[in-house]
């Protein structure tokens, strides 16, 4: 995460500091816990200096606390996430829409869009059936295994997509994930043909997924709707059948307001 990663040494319009300290916010959420000033150095690779200056400047700001020893995100933080939803139109534009999804299917419903290799979700609807996952705004999926990521990166230039792809961990989560390129690369060939992506049981045994692009005026691809099921209620044949057209009727409504 080192500032020359993503700016030429002669960018004067580059703030290294604001780099730093957004970095610093961003480890936290790798590790999901508090965070020693050594841990943050090594997550950032940033000096013990660096970052130590970095957690007492967001300290004193009000987005970080400390016991001394171990530091931890304040709810201040909070404010980045909710400024984000609130002056993005896409989250409010859709949420009408996922909650008729849910209310017609009795699944859970969300909105994703792409941040690096993984998704983030940014609307959401849950039904009180709804897997007991801890989705929620804001939480993250790597994209290589979950439906919304995978129509994402079909939507990006083949080249781009393969870079995504081979950038991203690709760890087996269970033992349905599909990890290798070749089968990466034909998924998302699919999605792109097909118009939907599927991940059955690549994230988490015992749930399914599926996904459609959302498209701007222009036809660019915004954003991934999806729908999440449990394999007890829903087959792959069954999801195409009946959660498909749910998904593909809500994009249809919200085509001209996006």
């Amino acid at each position: 995460m080192n500032a020359e990663d993503t700016r030429s040494s002669d960018d004067k319009e580059y703030v290294a500091g604001l780099e730093k300290g957004l970095s610093i916010i961003e480890a936290f959420g790798i590790v999901n816990r508090p965070l020693t000033l050594s841990e943050a150095a090594e997550i950032t690779g940033h000096s013990r200096a660096s970052a130590r200056r970095s957690l007492l400047t967001l300290q004193r700001l009000g987005y970080v606390e400390s016991d001394g020893k171990l530091f931890r995100l304040a709810p201040r933080v909070l404010r980045l996430g909710y400024a984000y939803v609130t002056s993005t139109p896409t989250a409010k534009i859709v949420q009408p829409a996922l909650e008729a999804i849910s209310e017609r299917t009795r699944e859970s419903s969300s909105v994703a869009v792409l941040d690096g290799t993984d998704v983030v979700f940014v609307a959401r609807a849950a039904t009180r059936r709804s897997l007991a996952n801890g989705l929620g705004l804001g939480s993250r999926l790597p994209a290589y295994c979950a439906a919304t990521g995978r129509i994402l990166l079909a939507a990006l230039p083949p080249a781009s997509a393969e870079e995504a792809l081979l950038r991203s961990r690709r760890l087996p989560l269970t033992p349905n994930t599909r990890t290798d390129m070749p089968a990466l690369l034909g998924l998302l060939e699919d999605a792109r043909r097909l118009g939907y992506a599927v991940s059955d049981e690549e994230l988490e045994l015992g749930v399914r997924s599926i996904a459609i692009p959302l498209m701007d005026r222009q036809g660019r691809t915004i954003a991934a709707l999806s729908i999440v099921a449990s394999v007890r209620r829903y087959t792959l044949e069954a999801m195409l059948e009946t959660l498909l057209p749910q998904l593909q009727s809500a994009r249809r409504m919200l085509a001209a307001m996006l």
